[in-house]
């Protein structure tokens, strides 16, 4: 298929509206756009460099918690939710009762997220991994009743309050396991010579396109971006999310989507899906470059703190899984008595590498401010 001369479906009269039939994408694809080839150089040189410098920090997995936890937040948000980063980090008894709906939908979709990763390390993409990983999404949510692991049975629409006045109406149900089938043939085709980061750019927009659940195709076409760049060894870490750069730019995000489908514009959604890994990996890979920086000042820092000196790291270690905490957190952490946890927090508040976010005389919360501003930037 020659991306120029792309066809990217038609509409089908249904009972009374239309939908959107997509063109299956499991095929050759080929250009003629320059533009294109240096972009996707570029992405893929951003990409490398984010996966070397992955496998070369120390301790690595500690912080991509912290970016899964950016991630579920971020993608969430552009969903609708309201959880501020500092929220969803919190636990849930530290949260509002009125936003406690919303920060559970981010921490189901962390543990949606590590779940499906976990899950990468013996068994390659599939419907089945996206599907259980939409119903861990779902569990115990607003949309929990949106039949969560399974395809939608029914009609579902995108903007508008019903089908006869929606912004984009899906292809109907019927269609989706045939779709979704192709798409899954597609990540695993050997047959045909496409680069990966095309794949999977098509595939997202083809995902979106298909719209397979009633609830939370956003976030798990978004997710299957990290999965299959895992999947396919071009990240050895789940360190790229692309969240942050769609909902910076939502409007764009969503007019690059929708022109593939008002006008066959396939090359603009492929440039703006490359521009987005470039500056993504570039960002996360300035992120870790800072992670490192920090973390070796800090840990100068704490020497002067003398015997105090190793649980203090120990503590680090903890904070930079979840860079906000209590005292009774770390006294448990640590092993240690409630008064000793409390001298070590006051050393460390004085030092400015915690600060007191409650201005409470009790129950006070503890932020690792500057390894925090690195994810909020």
């Amino acid at each position: 298929m020659q991306v120029e001369q792309f066809i990217s479906g038609h509409w089908q009269q249904q009972y009374q509206y239309k939908s959107f039939s997509p063109t299956r994408i499991n095929q050759e694809w080929l250009w003629m756009d320059p533009r294109l080839n240096t972009l996707l150089e570029q992405a893929s040189r951003a990409l490398a460099e984010l996966n070397t410098l992955s496998l070369m920090v120390p301790d690595v997995d500690l912080f991509i918690r912290m970016h899964i936890a950016k991630e579920a937040n971020t993608s969430s948000r552009i969903e609708g939710t309201q959880t501020q980063m500092d929220e969803a980090i919190m636990r849930k008894e530290q949260v509002a009762p009125e936003k406690r709906d919303d920060w559970q939908e981010v921490q189901n979709y962390i543990e949606a997220i590590n779940t499906a990763v976990d899950q990468l390390q013996g068994v390659p993409l599939s419907i089945r991994l996206l599907k259980q990983t939409h119903s861990v999404l779902m569990q115990g949510v607003r949309g929990a009743h949106k039949m969560p692991g399974e395809f939608r049975a029914s009609q579902n629409w995108i903007g508008g309050s019903n089908l006869n006045n929606a912004v984009f109406v899906p292809p109907h149900p019927h269609e989706v396991p045939d779709l979704m089938s192709d798409l899954e043939r597609f990540w695993h085709n050997d047959d045909i010579r496409v680069p990966d980061l095309i794949r999977i750019a098509l595939s997202h927009y083809q995902f979106e396109t298909i719209h397979p659940f009633l609830d939370g195709n956003g976030r798990i076409g978004r997710l299957l971006i990290t999965l299959y760049l895992v999947d396919k060894g071009l990240l050895h870490k789940p360190a790229l999310y692309l969240s942050d750069f769609f909902e910076r730019n939502r409007g764009a995000y969503y007019d690059a989507l929708t022109v593939v489908r008002a006008s066959n514009d396939l090359l603009h959604w492929l440039r703006f899906f490359l521009t987005a890994i470039v500056e993504t990996a570039t960002s996360s890979k300035d992120t870790f470059m800072a992670i490192m920086a920090l973390r070796q000042d800090v840990e100068h820092q704490i020497l002067a703190l003398g015997g105090r000196a190793e649980n203090a790291k120990k503590l680090l270690m903890l904070l930079y899984q979840r860079p906000l905490l209590n005292v009774n957190e770390a006294a448990e952490h640590l092993g240690v008595t409630h008064q000793s946890a409390n001298a070590l927090i006051k050393q460390l508040e004085q030092m400015k590498i915690l600060v007191e976010t409650t201005g409470y005389g009790r129950n006070r919360l503890y932020l690792f401010q500057r390894y925090f501003d690195l994810f909020v930037k």
